[in-house]
């Protein structure tokens, strides 16, 4: 049984306990971790008899773990990519939804991070997601190129919108743009996972073995990290301009306007440093579904009460 999938099932967590796990998971130490550590780690945890005793106070153990859940996807076993391991979404995401949600001074700088955003975001989905099947690799672009594309178009709406009727009220100008951000991030989600609820995902009893594939398992998988994902990039964009706002009608940014880039900057890493972690403790790693809840062929198959499904980030 992989141990990742195992760690999430054994480990029935309340939100503050996933939000602690997580913060140690989004270290960026974890994306420097070598692959000859990882192997080790991952070798410790297959045979040590500790491994599987969560509150053991072994630093090796938790060290092992910690690189584990990091790197690995629990689907598939395989490394997850550098560039989109749960440590180096944070890191990515900031400079993009910053500029994406400065007023554009051309339509260079209006869709560039528009795109930069979203095409990050859609290969990070899709190497996160589920791999309960494989697809070939011209079908990932395919994927990946028409969700890009459709979440940038939506994405660049609210700017059109304000560059054609030119919108003085100042609450609609700043509540657009993120009220799409927020919709467009949950809406990017379900395109790029897209197949999850049409082919179905892996649905497993308490001890790993899996039990069939389920589309209402698989459904209910990206609608989670759906809603997760709009709520990360709603509160990461209405924040910041809350304190603009405010920030504005100030004496020290009459005297110094240049200092309003710096403060919106500033507060837009401070809100995701806080917000990824929170969405990402939303929902547990390993979801559960209900027996009731399933396909009659699945539920044929199996007595268990609640079986589970691998959520993805």
């Amino acid at each position: 049984m992989e141990p990742n999938v195992r760690f999430w099932i054994a480990e029935s967590r309340s939100f503050v306990q996933r939000l602690l796990q997580w913060t140690e998971l989004l270290d960026p130490t974890n994306l420097i971790t070598s692959i000859e550590k990882i192997e080790k780690s991952r070798q410790l945890l297959f045979t040590s008899e500790d491994a599987y005793r969560f509150d053991v106070d072994d630093q090796r153990i938790k060290n092992a773990w910690k690189r584990s859940l990091s790197t690995v996807h629990p689907d598939s076993s395989r490394l997850i990519p550098i560039l989109f391991r749960p440590a180096a979404f944070l890191p990515l995401t900031v400079p993009t939804v910053f500029l994406s949600m400065m007023p554009a001074k051309g339509m260079k700088s209006m869709i560039l991070p528009q795109v930069s955003l979203y095409a990050y975001t859609t290969g990070f989905t899709m190497v996160n997601g589920n791999a309960s099947y494989s697809h070939s690799l011209p079908a990932k672009i395919l994927l990946g190129a028409g969700v890009i594309a459709s979440s940038t178009f939506f994405g660049l709406i609210p700017h059109l919108v304000q560059m054609k009727y030119h919108l003085d009220n100042p609450w609609i100008k700043r509540a657009l743009p993120i009220v799409f951000l927020a919709q467009v991030s949950g809406m990017n989600v379900f395109a790029s996972r897209s197949l999850e609820p049409v082919r179905g995902i892996e649905v497993m009893d308490k001890d790993g073995n899996v039990i069939g594939r389920s589309r209402r398992a698989g459904r209910k998988a990206v609608r989670e990290t759906a809603v997760s994902r709009a709520v990360l990039f709603g509160t990461s964009a209405f924040i910041p301009e809350v304190f603009t706002y405010f920030f504005k009608r100030t004496q020290f940014f009459l005297q110094n306007p240049q200092s309003l880039w710096t403060l919106k900057l500033s507060c837009t890493l401070l809100v995701m440093g806080v917000m990824v972690p929170v969405s990402f403790s939303m929902f547990p790693q390993i979801g559960q579904i209900k027996y009731s809840k399933l396909e009659e062929e699945i539920q044929a198959l199996t007595e268990e009460t609640e079986l589970f499904y691998n959520r993805g980030v």
